[in-house]
């Protein structure tokens, strides 16, 4: 995609980024809870010039749809942020990396907190869905070729073909019982990529009861989505 065909600037000033999708049967426009943006998805053969009339003759509802999208939370001094179904007070401290100790996670004096719990928040995330995948694929008698850990904005997680297991590393920032939630979830792809009766069926077996904490995701996920680590 040319570099100007990857958002549409409107009138007013106000960006919306572009995404051309092979799976898009239809223009949608949508504003994330994140505060990423707005987005317009568009088909890949529908000109340009169609979409930036569509988000136009929208305008009025982007404005107030922007307007409700909660403020983004930075990762400084004095926050309380949620890990692992606990909030800890975000405190600086002489130490080189962000570490806990009891209910602070303690932040580098010098420097700028974000990067550094961040990889804290990595590491940690790494170490229980790894845990998390391992349990779920015994369970099953399958394995998974290997584990990779993105901060996407989309998916909490997702199975390759070739069983790659890939998962949003803030999963950390949410309950245990959310993130093995997730871990069952991608594990059960590795017998069944789709989400079939027997998928789901699969899952429930992993997971008795599963629908709570899928439901919690739906409702508490985008809170989690809305803390920054750089600016």
């Amino acid at each position: 995609m040319a570099s100007e065909d990857r958002k549409i600037v409107l009138e007013d000033g106000r960006s919306v980024a572009l995404r051309r999708s092979a799976r898009a049967r239809r223009l949608t426009l949508r504003v994330p809870r994140d505060g990423s943006g707005p987005v317009l998805t568009m088909p890949p053969h529908v000109p340009l010039a169609e979409g930036r009339a569509f988000v136009e003759s929208r305008a009025d509802w982007l404005a107030g749809a922007s307007a409700r999208v909660p403020q983004a939370l930075r990762v400084r001094a004095g926050e309380i942020l949620p890990v692992a179904g606990r909030v800890l007070e975000l405190t600086p401290a002489a130490t080189r990396a962000a570490r806990i100790e009891g209910e602070h996670l303690l932040i580098p004096r010098d420097r700028d907190a974000g990067p550094s719990v961040a990889a804290l928040l990595r590491r940690m995330a790494m170490v229980q869905l790894r845990a998390a995948s391992d349990r779920h694929a015994a369970a099953i008698g399958r394995g998974y070729s290997s584990i990779v850990l993105r901060d996407t904005k989309s998916r909490w997680g997702s199975c390759s073909h070739e069983g790659r297991l890939m998962y949003s590393w803030r999963l950390i920032m949410a309950p245990p019982e959310i993130l093995d939630y997730v871990a069952a979830h991608e594990v059960a792809h590795l017998r069944h990529m789709d989400h079939s009766p027997r998928f789901w069926a699969l899952v429930a077996e992993l997971m008795p009861g599963y629908a709570a904490r899928r439901a919690w995701l739906r409702q508490h996920g985008g809170d989690l989505m809305l803390w920054r680590f750089t600016d």
